[in-house]
């Protein structure tokens, strides 16, 4: 779905009434092929129908399969893998891309049934498989979803019957640990099971996965209701569902909860999968996702309490997608430390109060409320980036534990085990 609505991003003063394709503004409309070279689809040499080629004059157009793909010759040029242009066992490149010709044209193309070779005015000559210009060209990138999920709501999920792991297989096996990255990256929350209820545990259990990231509430932090700090978290009251460090430049990835005691009642643990009320919202109102993702908010976090002094501000839209095919991947979402809208001008400040209240009402719903209970020995993995997290009002002493962790460790763990990611 998220694939079929990259039109709505683009949209704007770059497309003309009346068009039937989307044209990119900065560039200039095609000036045709090469005089040189007959108007005509070439097919490979063994006539395969999977593959026909033409050039134009400043790029190759290639058909492959069931992919059109429009590679510029720069760029062609630019990702040559040959053992001069690029490092094979650093996997990095070495060729010098500002000494590329930007009016470069290949000497000679050929196309056999797996392969693409271009001669350059040089001499040089770069050989390209087709698989892999499909998996990297822009249009086979804009089929592909970077990060597959499952999208949930509390019956799904319940559903679903995602086991918990046990902790030892989480620290001593492969498998173990697999299973649970598994489960993270489908659905954006894990659990694990007995864990030994104390800060230096839940630590070991973190860093399994990731380098724990320090930030202004330290590395790893206790939770309690002390008003330790200037935040409605550590008080009793209940919390409205939200994402944390949204007035970071950068949201952290990964929250860990560990309720290492509570004696008392209430204080559950609310659980929504933000992707799935955006998927209703872009279903039911596309312009209302189409607003969210492109209006920039600052969230804001003030704090003068004891020997705590923090002035935080993180600048986005509500909703992050990536632009070539749309998929979202990340929400910021916190209406406590929402600032003053002061970066959207008057005409469309209301639309984007009426496209929040749209995404409000699908976050608000029974249906997509999931409820857990934390008990000791049981600790919780939340994607920051896609699941929104609240809880109930509650008595007595409560004591959590937990750390954000860097995002980028855990996908590098999770790719290291042959995971999507």
């Amino acid at each position: 779905m998220w694939c079929q609505r990259l039109a709505w991003l683009l949209r704007g003063p770059c497309r003309q009434r009346g068009s039937t394709g989307r044209r990119w503004p900065w560039l200039p409309r095609d000036p045709g092929p090469v005089l040189a070279v007959p108007a005509r689809c070439h097919p490979t040499a063994t006539e395969s129908p999977r593959c026909a080629w033409q050039l134009h004059r400043d790029h190759l157009e290639l058909r492959y399969g069931s992919t059109l793909m429009r590679l510029d010759f720069v760029w062609l040029r630019d990702h040559c893998r040959s053992a001069s242009c690029y490092n094979a066992k650093t996997n990095q490149r070495s060729l010098d891309t500002a000494s590329v010709d930007l009016a470069i044209q290949p000497q000679a193309v050929r196309v056999d049934e797996t392969t693409l070779f271009l001669t350059w005015p040089d001499g040089h000559v770069t050989r390209y498989g087709l698989e892999w210009l499909v998996k990297n060209s822009y249009e086979g990138q804009k089929q592909q979803v970077m990060h597959p999920r499952i999208l949930w709501n509390a019956e799904i999920y319940r559903q679903a019957q995602v086991p918990s792991v046990d902790c030892r297989s989480f620290l001593e096996t492969d498998e173990g640990l697999k299973k649970f990255l598994q489960n993270f990256l489908l659905y954006g929350i894990a659990f694990v099971e007995n864990v030994t209820p104390t800060k230096e545990d839940t630590e070991i259990l973190a860093e399994r996965i990731s380098i724990i990231r320090e930030t202004i509430y330290g590395r790893m932090w206790y939770f309690t209701s002390d008003f330790s700090r200037g935040d409605t978290a550590y008080t009793k009251l209940a919390l409205d569902r939200h994402t944390d460090t949204t007035y970071f430049q950068e949201p952290c990835g990964i929250q860990v909860f560990h309720c290492l005691k509570h004696e008392g009642t209430g204080g559950r643990t609310l659980l929504v999968d933000g992707f799935h009320a955006a998927e209703q919202v872009l279903r039911q109102a596309p312009e209302h996702f189409e607003l969210l993702a492109k209006v920039p908010l600052k969230h804001e976090y003030v704090e003068n309490v004891g020997g705590c002094h923090n002035h935080m501000i993180g600048v986005g839209p509500v909703l992050n997608v990536y632009p070539w095919n749309n998929e979202l991947y990340l929400i910021r979402y916190n209406n406590y430390d929402r600032a003053v809208i002061n970066t959207v001008p008057h005409d469309v400040v209301r639309r984007w109060y009426h496209a929040h209240r749209a995404l409000t009402a699908e976050l608000r719903r029974p249906d997509n409320e999931l409820w857990v209970k934390l008990k000791p020995g049981k600790a919780l993995f939340v994607d920051n980036w896609r699941v929104l997290h609240g809880r109930e009002a509650f008595t007595g002493y409560r004591q959590l534990c937990g750390c954000y962790l860097t995002r980028d460790d855990v996908l590098n763990t999770a790719r290291l085990l042959g995971l999507q990611a």
